[in-house]
């Protein structure tokens, strides 16, 4: 979400839930309800917490209806991982929020890009209907039947939900055939943790081996990925106007046992660069030609889409830049150029092109290969083992 995107929310009546879903312009992403459960969301700050109740299950798996009352929790609120009906790259994402005025909110992820506001339609205890907002053809813009957005229908059972979603036009109708997804509730995000008693195990060197050690995404891709002297380089085909074919395809490690832990490179962003390094496979740290340009949650080194930097650190393209990223305890620190911009954010969904939205399983580190050229070297990947 850009700072825009959040002024437009605050201008627009959904303060609290702007305020709610990113820290207006710079870098807290958390929400209110991670730290306390769905309880509190659903029944308010003043309902007894589940185990004062006598309830035996943990904070996030119910609620109370009353002070000394807990049931199953059927609340639509909460942070979602959803996974959607494709192959590959079926990741998708919700925060859905309730505001100190009662206003619910929405915050989507879907496959690539970044999370946008969508519309909240339609919510009780056990189900809600959110849409993205409409668009409109040129031409078209008074033509209901012309308009199209993306429409979910979800029914939550306990932390579960499923699912159908499609396409409708302005009056609500279905304009394609209407498809399933599923998804499960993150539990709440805990308190930043202390960086220095974090435990580190043995440094990975990511660059020391050759080309085996990696492999390329998706089926029918072109390779542009070399390893020579320790320098990963990617150069992409382009058109006969010089822009990319989109043809090219990312590259993954082999190795996919990494969960928390520090990753320091050096990348060489060249001109128009576009790249990402991704945390776990789920998580895109933005490698961009951003030079110059003002702070962004889209440019070079920010948790893309997520979290804006408080500095832009960025070096001109053509020169080595350093990235010092700490992935902790569903916590991350950013230190680019030897600047810290990112310090001990929530990590509060996957990124776009994330392999999958199951935030709680080890991965691969993988880079994003389709845009543009670039270059990684000195990449070393150390565990964080307690």
């Amino acid at each position: 979400m850009s700072a825009r995107t959040v002024e437009f929310w605050y201008n627009s009546g959904m303060k609290n839930s702007a305020l709610n879903l990113l820290t207006a312009g710079i870098v807290s992403a958390g929400i209110a309800l991670f730290s306390s459960g769905c309880c509190s969301s659903c029944c308010g700050d003043s309902c007894a917490a589940p185990k004062s109740c006598g309830c035996a299950k943990a904070p996030e798996a119910c609620y109370c209806v009353s002070p000394c009352a807990c049931v199953d929790c059927a609340c639509p609120y909460g942070n979602w991982a959803l996974t959607l009906p494709y192959p590959e790259m079926n990741a998708a994402h919700l925060i859905l929020d309730k505001g100190k005025d009662g206003k619910a909110s929405a915050l989507l992820l879907w496959r690539w890009g970044s999370p946008t506001p969508a519309d909240v339609t339609a919510i009780d205890a056990k189900s809600f209907t959110i849409r993205r907002p409409f668009s409109k053809p040129k031409g078209k813009e008074n033509d209901k039947a012309a308009w199209r957005a993306l429409c979910v229908k979800a029914t939550v059972k306990g932390n579960e939900l499923e699912a159908t979603f499609c396409t409708v036009d302005g009056n609500g109708k279905a304009v394609d055939k209407p498809d399933s997804l599923s998804g499960k509730r993150n539990p709440p995000i805990g308190p930043a943790p202390d960086l220095a008693k974090a435990v580190y195990g043995q440094p990975v060197n990511i660059l020391a081996g050759s080309m085996a050690d990696f492999e390329l995404m998706g089926n029918g891709k072109l390779n542009g990925w070399t390893l020579k002297d320790g320098i990963l380089s990617n150069r992409i085909e382009r058109d006969k106007d010089g822009k990319s074919t989109h043809k090219n395809g990312n590259l993954r490690t082999k190795r996919a046992d990494f969960f928390d832990f520090n990753l320091k490179y050096e990348v060489r962003v060249l001109p128009g660069c576009n790249s990402g390094v991704y945390l776990r496979g789920i998580y895109e740290i933005q490698v961009l030609d951003s030079f110059g340009k003002p702070v962004d949650m889209h440019h070079m080194a920010a948790y893309y889409g997520r979290v804006t930097p408080k500095v832009a650190a960025e070096k001109p393209a053509g020169e080595w830049q350093t990235v010092d990223v700490t992935l902790y305890k569903r916590h991350i620190t950013v230190v680019l150029n030897g600047v810290k911009i990112i310090d001990q954010a929530p990590v509060v969904g996957v990124t776009g092109g994330a392999m999958t939205s199951n935030e709680f399983v080890p991965g691969p580190l993988y880079i994003q290969g389709d845009h543009s050229d670039a270059d990684f070297r000195n990449m070393v990947l150390t565990p964080i083992v307690k």
